[in-house]
């Protein structure tokens, strides 16, 4: 009877584990490629960058909407799953930045989801940016999630998320945990709605289905604010993007008065 039961047990556990796989390669499906809207000639710069495995047709809506305010608006598209996160913010986004124009008085904003905000995080770090303007950034893994620890041994997960993906635990290997503080002008903004329930049973308190909230949060920010969306989502609501541009404009975003 023993040995009936402990099979029964070895099988729910594969099957809860394959679950767990499947939900969290799921909520970082990437969207096919579509052409970018012309963007204004002058103003600030806003340049986006999407999270990982994903494809900046995830941050198009948001896009749009910084575009009609006025922002000359860079949706980077970059192989988030082929390399580490050092080579994207030394190779990647630093020509990028480079082909901004270079003037004081024209600022350059970076608004990030997921992994993206741990891209600039680390660009910002080692590259001077006398011209940056402020980030917002949207579900970020600042102190990196425990959902990684659980899947980074797995070939699947590996094969899925490339070198990037095994940076972003909360053990000694996790690079967001190196960073230190932030010394600049950023908003933190991270959901608590989760529709993948096997992976909210592995994050402690409050998430997103990817991030805790807490684990969201970093030293040194100057404002934070919890929106009633998921990890994948997040980027797509209309009223975290009134929060984006509200932070753009006055670095802060709008809290209910209680």
């Amino acid at each position: 009877m023993k040995q009936i039961k402990c099979s029964v047990c070895h099988r729910l556990a594969k099957i809860v584990w394959a679950t767990l796989v499947y939900l969290f390669l799921l909520s970082n499906l990437s969207l096919p490629q579509v052409e970018q809207p012309q963007a204004p000639a002058s103003g600030d710069y806003v340049i986006l960058l999407h999270g990982l495995a994903r494809s900046n047709r995830s941050m198009r809506k948001l896009e749009k909407h910084l575009i009609d305010h006025g922002y000359r608006v860079i949706n980077v598209d970059y192989p988030s799953t082929k390399y580490s996160i050092e080579y994207l913010a030394e190779n990647v986004l630093s020509e990028v930045v480079a082909s901004c124009d270079s003037s004081p008085e024209t600022k350059i904003h970076f608004v990030t989801h997921s992994m993206g905000g741990i891209v600039v995080r680390y660009f910002l770090k080692h590259f001077g940016m006398p011209n940056l303007g402020r980030v917002v950034m949207l579900s970020p893994p600042n102190q990196g999630s425990e959902l990684v620890d659980h899947l980074k041994d797995s070939t699947v997960f590996r094969k899925r998320n490339g070198p990037a993906g095994q940076q972003l635990g909360t053990d000694t290997d996790s690079l967001p945990l190196k960073l230190g503080p932030v010394d600049f002008e950023l908003g933190v903004i991270t959901g608590d709605r989760s529709f993948n329930p096997v992976s909210s049973m592995i994050l402690p308190g409050p998430d997103d289905g990817v991030v805790s909230v807490a684990r969201a949060k970093v030293k040194g920010m100057s404002d934070f604010i919890i929106m009633p969306n998921s990890h994948t989502f997040i980027m797509k609501s209309k009223k975290v993007i009134r929060q984006v541009l509200h932070f753009l404009e006055h670095g802060e975003f709008v809290h209910k008065k209680s």
